[in-house]
């Protein structure tokens, strides 16, 4: 066979293939239309979406804008169970974040009417509609509905949240103990999944990015107020949270507590940082 009609073939064989490609393509888009209508009708009603879209690597979508989607309501749906629905119906390309649906993970941290809330554990049915998915404000978008956490994680990792008593067990198998006083004193502090919500909502993080944030100052509180943490340990951590930008900066304006989806006092930890650090600083002579 010459090259001639070799890549005549070839191209043939390229041609054929995508219009096979195109077929099908449309063959599966009319029966996602087909579900979706038979979806919405079956449903006792629908809700629309209106969901924010940005994507810096594709042409035509680089500027921000809201794309509306129609789902049929269930008793029980979920704000991510509705955006789960939008992206496997009408767009493969809507992207977020979750992973395990039962608001442990903290990954699915949206914006949903003007305020920070869980995806996973936020339902639909409390919501005024047409419900309003944004990004979580005050970090920067990558794509869609996901925000670059590097920042947030750098100020978790600042205060150090790893226990460092001075002394440990005898016993190769003897536990450390606490008191049940003293468990219940920090047992607040530990629910906290690392979703972002309270840094998003706090008007100091949002100016001052150097500021510690409520969720490391909560990861601070947590073992500095922990009765077997090393006393050199928990001098060091308090000099970190009381620098210039840790907890002096907050000005109690509660927002970070309102917005917590593990109802963690945050506002209240960090005031009693603030007494800790000054019964610190205090010398009697």
């Amino acid at each position: 066979m010459s090259t001639e009609i070799q890549q005549e073939t070839e191209t043939a064989d390229e041609q054929t293939a995508e219009q096979i490609r195109e077929e099908v393509a449309a063959d599966l888009s009319e029966k996602r239309r087909e579900q979706i209508k038979e979806d919405l009708n079956s449903a006792e009603k629908t809700i629309q979406l209106k969901v924010f879209r940005y994507d810096p690597e594709i042409e035509g979508k680089e500027e921000p804008r809201f794309d509306s989607f129609t789902v049929p309501f269930h008793r029980g749906m979920t704000v991510l169970d509705a955006l789960i629905y939008a992206r496997d119906k009408y767009d493969s390309s809507l992207t977020f974040r979750h992973s395990c649906r039962q608001a442990v993970c903290g990954s699915d941290a949206l914006f949903v009417n003007g305020q920070q809330r869980l995806g996973c554990k936020t339902q639909m049915g409390e919501l005024d509609h047409p419900v309003r998915i944004e990004p979580l404000p005050h970090q920067d978008v990558v794509k869609d509905l996901v925000v670059d956490m590097e920042h947030f994680y750098d100020q978790m990792e600042a205060v150090e949240p790893f226990f460092d008593p001075d002394d440990l067990p005898e016993g190769e198998l003897e536990e450390q103990r606490q008191t049940p006083e003293n468990r219940e004193k920090v047992k607040l502090s530990t629910r906290c999944i690392w979703c972002g919500a309270c840094m998003s909502s706090c008007n100091i993080a949002a100016g001052d990015n150097e500021y510690l944030g409520p969720a490391a100052i909560n990861k601070a509180y947590r073992f500095a107020m922990d009765e077997r943490e090393g006393s050199d340990r928990k001098q060091e951590r308090l000099r970190i949270i009381e620098q210039e930008h840790g907890v002096w900066r907050c000005q109690t304006q509660f927002s970070c507590t309102e917005v917590c989806p593990k109802d963690i006092p945050l506002t209240e930890h960090i005031q009693a940082l603030k007494r800790e650090s000054i019964k610190n600083n205090l010398k009697f002579w």
